[in-house]
């Protein structure tokens, strides 16, 4: 094996490992963020922002490796804009389907819990 081929499969490998971090990063930010806002816990939420920083570096670190240029650069920060606003989202539609705010949704989760 060359040097270019050493190369070629390193950033294989670095564009398949990022590739599963957007995977797992974007779905512990969305759960984490479901979960701190159902508990009330500004602490979870703030985690949940932690994880989306690391979604954040595996989609720069996945267009880098897979030489990204011109509109898959617009589609990675759509994706990223994406991902930041839909859990948000949710959880505001959510609570407005069921008209309840926030410490009423926490209070009717956790006693469904305990039924």
């Amino acid at each position: 094996m060359d040097a270019s081929q050493a190369v070629e499969v390193n950033s294989i490998m670095l564009a398949t490992m990022a590739g599963a971090m957007v995977v797992l990063s974007g779905a512990l930010y969305a759960a984490v963020f479901a979960i701190g806002r159902l508990a009330q816990n500004i602490n979870l939420v703030r985690l949940s922002y932690l994880f989306y920083g690391v979604l954040v570096v595996s989609v720069l670190v996945l267009a880098r490796t897979l030489n990204f240029s011109g509109i898959w650069n617009g589609v990675s920060v759509v994706m990223l804009v994406g991902y930041l606003i839909a859990p948000q989202g949710i959880w505001y539609l959510c609570v407005a389907t069921h008209g309840t705010d926030d410490h009423d949704a926490a209070d009717n989760a956790a006693n469904e819990h305990h039924n």
